[in-house]
């Protein structure tokens, strides 16, 4: 499908016209791609069982410092009948053998997340396209020595965040588009998840089951409860954020100018533990990290957004998400939406799935049954492919090193301004300028599918 005949199949002509230009420019598209994982614990799997479905990847080495997620992936290769890949294994340089010995065209590093920054810049510097899970790197340094590796190299590098891909939030980007909440004044989003069973297991499953972390853990307990306990801030910012910023064109005709942190007490972990096991050592430690974590970013066209990390406390998951602008309202917590003149009453809430199932973004519509059975209801899927078809055209990222910095750096700059007594900081901008210029090309046509 070309892009004209795609923007008129998802009704949002008027907002996409002349925004990006055709595709075909690029190279010839590659008929497989050879891919690396580095990482292959419980996510990294979960984008190894994508690959596997794939007959246009052949995954030629995977890497991890244990021997537990090595097995598992062995066996999920051996289920669906692919050759065993290579493996490195050992120290926490081994990823460097592969990339050294393999002839790759692109990695998927979905390790602990104080490893990303310099895996991913060795991967680039040895020429390959990187997909990396958050977050891009733990200091503001670290996010700019990203983008400079990733200009020098001239490859791609993205960041795997799937809620962007998320059926609901991608009908109200085409909303959004269609211009159907007027225009955009204040935006909310974040990371609202009971993660205590994540935190805590018992060594012998990956959640729940105890109240251990670190070594005498598994998965991730063993690696990301210790941020938790050491540091106070926003942990994981890009679950709302990116959304966000492709709603409000972030990068691309606009940009996040500064924000302020502010952070609650905290209580939820050590509350747990004690519950769970009274008198366990793990309930007297001082937990720095708040429970509930808020952020106010403002942007260079005025906008306001809002975001909340909230994973120490029992609650349902939610992102949180709310779009609202002269016209309208989205929430998802309430699944409600509300369009001034077009709801069904005045100053009352319309159920949001009759919009939504209307608004179905036009990449849903066409590749839902490709996704159907993918992780976190398919938006896995469309993560992923879109990467891969990056990949394989030759073609920047449908989420580039700009973006991917830009939602990450949330977390380094939001322990600033706690340490400074919720001070106002200033938010980099990566792109050094080149935001004015730059058009939108998030999902904008179907050439990354």
């Amino acid at each position: 499908m070309n892009r004209r005949n795609f923007i008129k199949s998802g009704s949002f002509a008027a907002a996409a016209t002349g925004i990006l230009p055709n595709t075909n420019v690029f190279a010839q598209e590659k008929k497989k791609i050879k891919l690396a994982f580095i990482g292959v614990g419980l996510r990294g799997r979960n984008h190894v069982a994508l690959a596997l479905r794939r007959d246009d990847i052949e995954v030629t080495a995977i890497c991890d410092t244990q021997e537990e997620p090595l097995a598992s992936c062995r066996k999920q290769f051996q289920k669906a009948n692919k050759k065993l890949p290579k493996e490195y294994t050992g120290g926490a340089d081994a990823y460097k053998k592969l990339l050294e010995k393999e002839k790759l065209d692109a990695v998927v590093i979905a390790t602990p997340w104080q490893f990303h920054k310099n895996q991913a810049i060795d991967a680039m510097k040895a020429g390959l396209y990187v997909g990396c899970e958050v977050i891009a790197g733990l200091t503001v340094d670290d996010h700019w020595d990203v983008v400079k590796a990733s200009e020098q190299a001239g490859k791609p590098y993205m960041t795997l965040e799937n809620v962007c891909y998320r059926r609901d939030v991608m009908a109200v980007l085409n909303m959004v588009r269609q211009n159907l909440f007027g225009e955009l004044i204040h935006l909310e989003g974040g990371y609202q998840h009971d993660l205590r069973e994540v935190l805590f297991n018992d060594g012998k499953q990956p959640y729940g089951g105890g109240v251990e972390y670190g070594e005498k853990s598994m998965s991730e307990a063993q690696w990301r409860t210790q941020y938790n306990i050491d540091q106070d801030g926003d942990l994981y910012p890009t679950h709302g954020l990116g959304p966000l910023m492709h709603y409000t064109n972030i990068n691309h005709g606009n940009r996040m100018t500064n924000m302020v942190t502010f952070s609650s007490k905290a209580k939820g972990l050590a509350n747990y533990v004690e519950k769970t096991s009274p008198g366990h050592a793990n309930a007297k430690i001082n937990y720095k990290n708040g429970d509930v974590t808020t952020t106010l970013i403002n942007c260079a066209n005025g906008e306001t957004l809002l975001l909340s990390h909230d994973v120490h406390l029992p609650r349902p998951y939610s992102i949180g998400f709310r779009v609202q602008g002269t016209d309208g309202i989205w929430m998802d917590v309430n699944n409600g939406l509300y369009i001034e003149g077009k709801s069904a009453k005045g100053h009352a809430w319309d159920t949001a799935d009759d919009w939504l199932k209307k608004y179905d973004h036009p990449l849903w519509a066409k590749y839902a049954n490709d996704a159907a059975g993918a992780g976190h209801g398919g938006m896995d899927w469309f993560v992923f492919n879109a990467f891969i078809q990056a990949v394989k055209q030759n073609s920047q990222t449908p989420i580039d090193v700009y973006d991917s910095v830009t939602m990450s750096v949330i977390t380094p700059l939001s322990k600033i301004s706690l340490a400074e007594g919720n001070k106002s900081v200033e938010i980099p901008d990566f792109t050094n300028g080149k935001w004015k210029e730059r058009q939108v090309v998030f999902a904008l046509d179907d050439s990354g599918f």
